[in-house]
């Protein structure tokens, strides 16, 4: 008896499970505060150099002078003329301009402090802003790799539990960071325990679901990413102050203390590092707990382990003409999604409407947007990953058609963008599992993974050209993606179809004939609808 047919035998998604993905449902809504928790910590409210005003010497602007500050009265308080954001014009000779040796003085009417205002990052330290949002997606990238070799040799478990724990201590203290400097850096170190909890949640969610439920299951906790999305928008509205925000969403981490307690290793994991008896005890109770008979141990005995993938590398994903062709391809989409997903989420405070409501509607977006892929997913992979592709980047195209004044149609504009990009992001994980053959299915998945991540590496310093010209981040965020919509039409459709096992599968399937051509050999057994759907998302995150 091979694994999947244990799980089924002992419930695949039964009560036991359902109570399972609560707990890794959870920690989404986090990993969402931290994930969009720079829109508005790190947000850039309106500001000027600080100057003389009539009566109040020069550089010394009460606190009431400052909180006094909006654009509705700047003209009454800095005198025409006399001040931009980044000089200050001498009042004994108008035609020097020197910089803002005094500092500046910053709006509060939206924000009461942000990383901004207490570091002064404006001006020519503008780009310093950006560059930590850059260093805090690099931590991403870090995280998969080191918390994801960390779980496959002390198991899921474990990494996930160290993971949240490191999540919370690092948040916390990222609230009283002295510098910007050691803001940055502990942002990069919750950055890599961000990537810590998604693999680890994932992965051992999927290890005790059964197949059919996977895909289900999987999607299933992106709501909560969502939910958390729009929470915090309500949140940051509550409290403007950086610090307190930053605290405020990082404290709750303490209470995921009792995952001690009530989170379960995998029983996967646990049979293929020979802990035998762990994993039967473990299968007995979800057995119990979801009403089944637990098989006999003659049975259980039998039970086979997933098969290694051999010895096979990243480089025969590029070895053989169709591998090589829809590797690359992946890789582009991959990059793609997550260059112009956060891209776009990032930038939320740049379009000019109230980024509160904004960044809430950004999150509820998501909903449907999932809803709609796991209605169309059954019928096929290719086609709607190419449309919504083709949706977002054609409405990101469209905003630069709409005239700055009306900054409602273009934020609509980017909802639709946001909509696109999140069902073609949803479809891209399940889509890549199934063309990849089960030898290569990991290592395929790491590697797309890695393109995701530099694409969120890449989307705050994109966002950051705007500064100097506008155009430049729309138009890279809508023609990219309907790139990624042409190639997706070269790849061939998966729903329903047998799934490749070796390279040499790969090879044979076509666009037209993706199933007619494989011999009846290679079509999976149970054990092996195993490995590849269980190795299919070890790398996920949003």
């Amino acid at each position: 008896m091979n694994f999947e047919q244990l799980l089924a035998a002992v419930g695949g998604f039964g009560r036991y499970q359902k109570t399972l993905y609560v707990w890794i449902c959870l920690p989404q809504i986090l990993l969402a505060f931290h994930m969009m928790a720079s829109v508005f910590t790190g947000a850039t409210p309106p500001h000027q150099c600080r100057s003389a005003r009539p009566g109040v010497p020069y550089g010394n602007l009460t606190r009431a002078h400052m909180l006094e500050f909006q654009l509705a009265n700047f003209s009454e308080l800095f005198p025409a003329g006399r001040v931009d954001s980044c000089s200050v014009v001498s009042a004994e000779n108008q035609s020097v301009r020197s910089s803002c040796e005094e500092g500046w003085v910053y709006s509060h009417d939206v924000f009461e402090t942000t990383t901004v205002t207490e570091w002064d990052l404006v001006c020519e330290k503008s780009s310093l802003n950006s560059i930590g949002s850059s260093i805090y997606m690099l931590g991403l990238l870090v995280g998969a790799v080191v918390f994801g070799a960390m779980a496959d040799r002390y198991g899921r478990r474990f990494a996930l539990l160290l993971s949240l724990a490191l999540q919370t201590v690092f948040g916390v203290t990222a609230a009283f960071s002295p510098t910007f400097l050691v803001y940055v850096i502990l942002r990069f170190l919750i950055g890599t325990t961000i990537s810590g909890v998604i693999i680890n949640a994932f992965v051992l969610g999927t290890e005790w679901t059964s197949t059919k439920r996977r895909m289900l299951a999987g999607i299933f906790t992106d709501y909560f990413f969502g939910f958390g999305y729009m929470l915090l928008a309500g949140v940051a509205y509550l409290i403007r102050d950086w610090r307190k925000l930053q605290l405020t969403i990082s404290v709750p981490g303490f209470l995921f203390i009792f995952y001690i307690w009530v989170l379960p290793h995998s029983a996967r994991w646990l049979l293929l590092n020979d802990r035998k008896e762990e994993a039967i005890v473990l299968l007995r109770k979800a057995a119990v707990v979801n009403g089944r008979p637990f098989p006999t141990t003659l049975q259980v005995d039998m039970c086979d382990a997933m098969q290694g993938q051999g010895q096979h590398s990243a480089a025969d994903l590029l070895r053989t003409p169709q591998m090589r062709k829809r590797a690359l391809i992946l890789f582009y989409i991959w990059f793609v999604n997550v260059l112009v997903y956060y891209g776009l989420s990032l930038g939320v405070s740049d379009l000019g409407t109230d980024v509160y409501l904004t960044q809430f509607l950004f999150g509820l977006v998501e909903i449907p947007a999932r809803s709609l892929v796991l209605v169309l997913l059954p019928c096929s992979r290719r086609l709607p990953l190419s449309i919504f592709l083709f949706i977002g980047g054609g409405a990101c195209l469209l905003m630069l058609a709409v005239p700055a004044d009306l900054p409602n149609i273009q934020t609509a504009l980017a909802m639709t963008g946001k909509f696109g990009i999140t069902a073609s992001f949803a479809i891209i994980y399940i889509y890549s599992a199934e063309l990849f053959p089960t030898v290569l299915r990991q290592t395929g998945i790491g590697v797309s993974s890695m393109f995701a991540r530099m694409g969120g590496v890449l989307a705050p310093i994109i966002n950051l050209l705007g500064r100097q010209n506008p155009v430049v981040p729309v138009l890279i965020f809508g023609s990219t993606p309907l790139l990624g919509a042409a190639l997706a039409l070269a790849l061939p459709e998966t729903a329903s179809k047998p799934l490749p096992d070796t390279i040499q599968d790969a090879e044979r399937f076509t666009i037209q004939k993706y199933d007619q051509d494989l011999p009846e050999d290679s079509i999976q057994s149970p054990s092996s609808t195993e490995g590849q759907e269980l190795q299919r998302l070890t790398n996920k995150s949003p």
